[in-house]
């Protein structure tokens, strides 16, 4: 059985790409959570991922970490990571790879607190990477999302790169309509996205750093 390991899940964005991935489609692994940023736990991390970040999916001796490369080894062993169709695969690996490098003001700026319910008005950098964003939420439903609820139909590895970003959404109070807002929904109702939500707030860790002012103001 594999064995994935991941940061705290209130905090760690791209512990949660893995994670989802792997439960939505019910690829069966053991869950090793370490809490992160503690600077006792760095030496432990690099034990256990060569990189010293998480995740790391550990497959018997191999080690396989960074997100991309998670999916794409999970790809070669089960159906449904990406689209079988030739051309929608290649969009949504794009549209994933893209997640993965870009969005920096994004990720800066609205850092990932699952439990968070703030209003942040975005800087102008922020904004243009909203709207980015939900410029691919658009094109994935209205060229290829027909057949189910996510961005090429079912569920696969390009909605878990943009599971994060809906919990930052939910978070800082980003207005969504239409098929933005409709997508946003899918991926938080999803049962994998809300037992990950519970899980988070019965965390006991926090990091202020982390945390908008107004959430550490109630703490």
């Amino acid at each position: 059985m594999y064995t994935l390991y991941i940061g705290n899940k209130n905090y760690s964005s791209w512990s949660l790409r893995a994670w989802v991935l792997m439960r939505a489609l019910g690829i069966p692994f053991a869950e090793k959570r370490i809490v992160l940023y503690p600077s006792e736990r760095r030496e432990r991390l690099h034990e256990l991922s060569p990189s010293g970040k998480v995740p790391c999916l550990h497959d018997g001796d191999l080690v396989v970490w960074d997100t991309l490369a998670i999916a794409e080894y999970l790809a070669e062993r089960h159906r449904g990571v990406w689209p079988e169709n030739a051309g929608t695969r290649a969009w949504a690996r794009s549209v994933a790879a893209e997640m993965h490098s870009s969005f920096a003001h994004l990720r800066e700026e609205m850092g990932m607190s699952v439990r968070a319910r703030t209003r942040k008005d975005p800087s102008p950098a922020v904004a243009a990477d909203i709207a980015r964003v939900l410029a691919l939420w658009v094109e994935g439903r209205e060229r290829f999302g027909a057949g189910g609820e996510f961005l090429c139909g079912a569920f696969g590895a390009v909605d878990a790169f943009w599971c994060p970003v809906a919990f930052r959404f939910q978070s800082y109070g980003v207005p969504l309509a239409g098929t933005s807002a409709a997508y946003a929904r899918s991926l938080l109702e999803l049962p994998a996205m809300r037992d990950w939500a519970a899980e988070a707030e019965r965390e006991i860790e926090r990091i202020p750093e982390f945390d908008p002012p107004e959430i550490q103001a109630q703490r």
